[in-house]
């Protein structure tokens, strides 16, 4: 699919991985929506790269519903959506003081799996509803979900989080096959250890530590790098249906 003259949606565009992908997309002649909290930069972002800003919760379920509808009506459809929102917490199976509670387990899944779950179906839906965007290719959207590499070597007090982002990397193929016969395409970027959130900033020699075990380069990832396969895989029709690691070649140790 061409970037330039589509309508892309960002959840969580107003830092990171999302912040990175707008202005990648933007750049390259998208029109861009950013959805994030109502605390965030996004209008700052948003106003910088000539889109729009909306404020979202993501664990409304409802109220998601609402303002996707809205930024796609401000936009005038919808061809890319990419979900970068999400969470973690660290707590172990059970501890000392008792097992891993069941709340904070549910408050996990429901932001980082449930709600981008409930952003796909919505995004798929509306795209299917659209004339093709091209009509060669015959595709009408492309849907792309962040993972992390702890959804395949998840470590020591990573249980929610893992289990939310395998959900999220499993989807995938599903999601594609569901999808292929309304030319839409669903997949899943998985990074490892990047500047992003807590790790921006930090010393060099913590840096180094975290990233001992990857391959090449030895150093956090930066949030242009995940917003370059964001393109590719835009731009290339055959990638469907998978999770694509991003990692330097990295595994997790256990801790």
């Amino acid at each position: 699919m061409e970037i330039e003259g589509k309508n892309a949606i960002i959840v969580g565009g107003a830092s990171g991985f999302g912040k990175a992908s707008a202005e990648s997309l933007a750049k390259r002649g998208a029109s861009v929506a950013i959805l994030d909290r109502p605390q965030s930069k996004g209008k700052e972002v948003a106003d910088a790269i000539g889109g729009a800003f909306h404020e979202i919760d993501i664990t409304d379920f409802d109220g998601t519903e609402k303002v996707l509808q809205q930024a796609i009506d401000g936009l005038g459809g919808l061809h890319i959506i990419v979900t970068t929102a999400g969470g973690a917490i660290a707590e172990r199976t059970t501890k000392k003081d008792g097992p891993h509670s069941l709340e904070s387990f549910r408050n996990v899944i429901d932001l980082n799996l449930i709600g981008t779950f409930n952003i796909s179906r919505l995004a798929a839906w509306r795209m299917s509803k659209q004339d093709l965007v091209d009509v060669e290719q015959e595709e009408r959207g492309v849907i792309i979900n962040t993972a992390s590499i702890a959804a395949f070597e998840g470590q020591i007090g990573q249980v929610a989080y893992t289990a939310s982002k395998a959900a999220i990397a499993g989807m995938c193929l599903t999601m594609a096959r569901d999808l292929g016969s309304l030319g839409i395409r669903a997949l899943a970027i998985a990074p490892s250890l990047f500047a992003t959130g807590l790790t921006v900033g930090i010393p060099d020699d913590y840096a180094n530590t975290l990233t001992k075990d990857a391959a090449f380069p030895k150093r956090l990832g930066r949030p242009e790098e995940y917003a370059k396969l964001v393109l590719a895989i835009v731009e290339n029709p055959m990638l469907n249906g998978q999770c694509l690691r991003l990692d330097a070649g990295q595994r997790f140790a256990p801790k």
